[in-house]
């Protein structure tokens, strides 16, 4: 092509010149870093997500422990006797987190004091509290407890006919 009016060429715009071949591993320097990277943030990822199970394991853990006060507390409202109110709440928690899936074994306590000092037909309340041991040493996590100790405390209104 001739410009105009003269003999000089002209030069193909910037963006139609032909790309410079570059060399598919880049200029050298980066060779290897991936795989260092990867062992220097292995050992970090896996303890992150150690704790992310162990808090999950908690949480779901501590929902059980929950479910089995409420149950242990109203077996034991609608008991008659004190004795029976803790034999009922002793089962029901047990029970109860059997079928959650925890393995442990609760320490069940009931404050059955109201079912003696009030009358029957005025209100009342019965008091459960449940403790129990989750394991967390198979995570395998540094610094974290070999188990947790987990307790939840439940109110539940005394059943004011309980002896008619």
């Amino acid at each position: 092509m001739l410009a105009l009016g003269g003999t000089t060429p002209l030069q193909p715009p910037a963006a139609e010149q032909a790309p410079r071949a570059v060399s598919p591993r880049g200029s050298g320097r980066d060779a290897g870093n991936a795989a260092l990277e990867l062992v220097v943030l292995a050992p970090v990822i896996l303890f992150l997500l150690g704790l992310v199970i162990a808090a999950g394991r908690t949480s779901i853990a501590q929902g059980s422990v929950d479910a089995a006060a409420r149950d242990a507390a109203r077996q034991a409202s609608i008991s008659l006797t004190p004795g029976a109110a803790q034999a009922a709440a002793q089962s029901s928690a047990q029970a109860a987190l059997s079928r959650d899936g925890l393995d442990c074994t609760p320490v069940v306590r009931v404050n059955t004091s109201q079912f003696a000092t009030v009358r029957v037909g005025l209100p009342a309340t019965v008091t459960a509290k449940v403790w129990c041991r989750v394991p967390l040493s198979d995570l395998v996590v540094p610094g974290m407890p070999g188990s947790r100790l987990l307790s939840y405390t439940f109110t539940s209104p005394l059943d004011p006919f309980r002896e008619r």
